[in-house]
């Protein structure tokens, strides 16, 4: 994906990423599970590996403090594939725990790959991490 800031952001707004998912990349705190769940999204498309590890719940099966392998493996993924559409299903927003249902459609190796995912979030020291997904 183009990383130009002027491009549309690839969470589905319909803004330019710079005044969409950028803010987040740099350190704005997401308000919302689903502020998070699209700046994740939008984290992959442009490759910002520490974002994705930092927004990571330690419980999650992913989690692993050997951040360089981590990092190789987010970057791999990240420029191997083509974030094309991210369509929210369902938000169901809670105090400590969120979830977020969303289809996404990616393109990798020239194939286009869509799934259905409930992705579950919780809230630590006010800060909104994602924990797990189930893909439906």
């Amino acid at each position: 994906m183009k990383t130009s800031v002027n491009s549309l952001c690839p969470c589905g707004s319909g803004q330019k990423y710079k005044k969409c998912c950028q803010p987040f990349h740099s350190g704005r705190v997401a308000k919302t599970a689903l502020e998070l769940m699209k700046s994740r999204f939008s984290g992959y498309a442009f490759s910002h590996w520490a974002y994705i590890i930092k927004t990571t719940h330690r419980e999650n099966q992913e989690f692993t403090t050997q951040t360089e392998a981590w990092k190789k493996e987010i970057v791999a993924f990240s420029t191997q594939t083509s974030f094309e559409k991210l369509k929210i299903l369902e938000f169901v927003d809670g105090e400590e725990e969120s979830f977020v249902t969303f289809e996404a459609t990616l393109t990798s190796n020239k194939e286009d790959i869509s799934f259905i995912e409930k992705s579950r979030f919780l809230k630590v020291n006010q800060l909104w991490y994602y924990h797990s997904g189930e893909f439906l």
